[in-house]
């Protein structure tokens, strides 16, 4: 890739982004799932942008790379970075904390391709054919199978953690849509620093203001601080800034319906969570959605 090859010096066959996006974001839920008894939301995502962020910031500087140019193009960086990371993950992890499973949340934030494709349309003059209509129609309903399980479970959560996790949905979706209208070029080392250092920001006061930064070191908490630090927030971020800039938003917001299952199967496999035959049929079902809404011809 041309691209990330500029920005980090690194090469990575085309076809491996997707897959390498689906599981480190889906990684995302059930790390921070992990985190969460040995510190509060707020903090941990403070923790999270603060570290990746001086990582970047080291990378730029080494690497001599691009600042923006105006006024107006480190304004649309701080905008995305509200939105695709303070807002998205400070919902997101105030809902797990207040008792959605990571499934569930996963399949909530899932639905993003489908408010996508329709901003989209009206904000990007994006055109959505009718097979990837159904392609999205497809994905919401393999995504519900995947998580049917896991729904008795998560009924016990409060109403205002489902809300938080709608939020997270209006973050991801506003984001992506303001990303690929107004940020396509930039350079994912100083945008990616600008963003989460916005984003680290904004946490830091919400987490010294509702919890007074206190974490608690153990293993567990610093491998998943890390993980969610170099894996997710440089990692994933920087592939779906790539991905985005290559494709049209709704085909590339298409690969989030993988998430929801491929977070089911990491909960199995690392949270003992079930995941039955039903999952299964519905991993399929999106398997295929996904090929649908990525691979046809308008």
């Amino acid at each position: 890739m041309k691209a990330l090859t500029r920005s980090f010096n690194i090469a990575l066959p085309a076809t491996l982004l997707p897959l390498l996006f689906i599981v480190m974001w889906s990684s995302g839920y059930v790390v921070g799932k992990v985190a969460l008894p040995f510190v509060g939301p707020y903090t941990l995502i403070f923790i999270r942008f603060a570290s990746a962020a001086l990582i970047l910031l080291g990378v730029a500087l080494a690497t001599k790379a691009p600042w923006p140019k105006s006024r107006a193009q480190f304004g649309h960086l701080v905008v995305v970075g509200i939105l695709i990371q303070a807002l998205q993950f400070a919902g997101l992890y105030m809902g797990l904390d207040l008792g959605v499973s990571a499934a569930v949340a996963a399949l909530i934030v899932g639905t993003m391709p489908v408010f996508t494709a329709l901003g989209a349309t009206r904000f990007l003059n994006e055109k959505v054919s009718r097979v990837e209509w159904l392609g999205l129609v497809g994905g919401l309903f393999g995504v519900a199978l995947v998580v049917y399980e896991q729904l008795g479970v998560s009924a016990t959560a409060s109403l205002t953690g489902y809300l938080c996790v709608v939020l997270a949905l209006v973050g991801i979706t506003a984001g992506s849509l303001y990303q690929k209208k107004y940020c396509t070029g930039m350079d994912l080392r100083t945008g990616g620093f600008i963003q989460l250092a916005t984003a680290s920001f904004v946490m830091f006061f919400l987490a010294d203001h509702f919890e007074n930064l206190a974490v608690q070191w153990t293993p567990t908490m610093i491998f998943a601080s890390g993980w969610l630090s170099l894996v997710n927030s440089i990692g994933a971020i920087s592939i779906l800034y790539i991905l985005m800039r290559k494709g049209e938003a709704s085909k590339v917001a298409g690969l989030f319906h993988l998430i929801p299952a491929v977070t089911a199967l990491m909960g199995f496999v690392f949270l003992g969570e079930s995941f039955s035959a039903i999952n299964a049929v519905g991993f399929a079902i999106t398997a295929l959605a996904v090929y649908a809404c990525t691979h046809v011809k308008k």
